[in-house]
């Protein structure tokens, strides 16, 4: 018996760590105006980002079904486990969808052993649970342990965000045009977080100035964490591949992390963070 671990679209994954451990996808859906979209099925990066600097108005974007996901689960040979690490319930509806499959396929098939996880984090947070899961799925013990051992590790879980442009923030009307044009003016970067009870997204500090920004994103690390020999650091970036190496060198000078994992946000991420965007995701202590 083996334990199928299944995510959706807000996760955001190197293709080798999705290949390695054999991982089922759920996407998420975006619209471009009446154009419907799956992430990761019909639309990649590149195509949505030239999607998305030739559009007026931001994508919209949607959880998937009940049925998508029981749809999925249907895949899983009956004699596996399935555990659910779902987007955060404080951006989406997909954790409910989620769940509704997995009550869907428990009608039919009572005896299957599914468990749906609302981990508060997306990206590469997820990025994160997905290799704390994989551990512990190695190690064979009893899936009700994992699940409980996966329920505190999600407690456990600092995400943190920075922005690098507020243009998609202020077309996306979550900064209205006046404040935007003089924050831009200003220089002003957010600094944002998943806040631990609901996993929404909070702004935390404004910084003005790129450089001093992003000094107090890599300090804020120390706040939260310390015996960092024994943690892993994820790392996804909004299309800036030079900007997130040179940020995540600056974060392992400072911190002794000892693993890594970088990736690219995926639409549902890019959306609102807009290019050079960054997310970070640690265990606190």
């Amino acid at each position: 018996m083996t334990v199928q671990m299944i995510i959706d679209g807000g996760a955001d994954l190197p293709k080798e760590m999705i290949n390695e451990h054999q991982l089922k996808v759920v996407p998420l859906n975006i619209h471009f105006g009446d154009e419907p979209y799956k992430t990761g099925v019909n639309i990649d990066l590149q195509t949505f980002y030239k999607k998305l600097r030739e559009s007026e108005t931001l994508p919209t974007s949607s959880s998937p079904s009940p049925n998508d996901f029981y749809e999925k689960y249907k895949e899983v040979d009956k004699n596996n486990e399935i555990l659910v690490l779902a987007l955060t319930q404080g951006l989406s509806s997909t954790y409910d969808s989620a769940v509704i499959g997995r009550e869907m396929l428990l009608e039919e098939e009572p005896e299957r052993q599914i468990a749906v996880l609302n981990t508060k984090t997306a990206s590469c947070g997820i990025a994160l649970l997905v290799h704390e899961a994989a551990i512990k799925i190695e190690e064979n013990i009893e899936f009700d342990h994992i699940v409980t051992h996966m329920e505190q590790k999600i407690e456990q879980t600092t995400t943190l965000f920075i922005l690098k442009t507020l243009e998609n923030v202020i077309k996306g009307g979550r900064l209205d045009k006046v404040k935007g044009a003089i924050a831009k003016t200003l220089n002003i970067k957010l600094l944002m977080r998943a806040t631990e009870d609901q996993g929404s997204i909070e702004v935390t500090e404004k910084v003005r100035g790129d450089k001093k920004s992003l000094r107090r994103f890599v300090e804020q690390i120390g706040e939260y964490a310390h015996d960092f020999e024994d943690k892993v650091i994820a790392m996804s970036h909004s299309n800036d591949e030079e900007r997130g190496n040179s940020v995540l060198k600056t974060i392992k000078e400072k911190y002794p992390f000892k693993g890594s994992i970088f990736t690219e946000t995926g639409p549902l991420i890019s959306t609102y963070a807009g290019e050079g965007g960054i997310v970070i995701a640690f265990f606190k202590d």
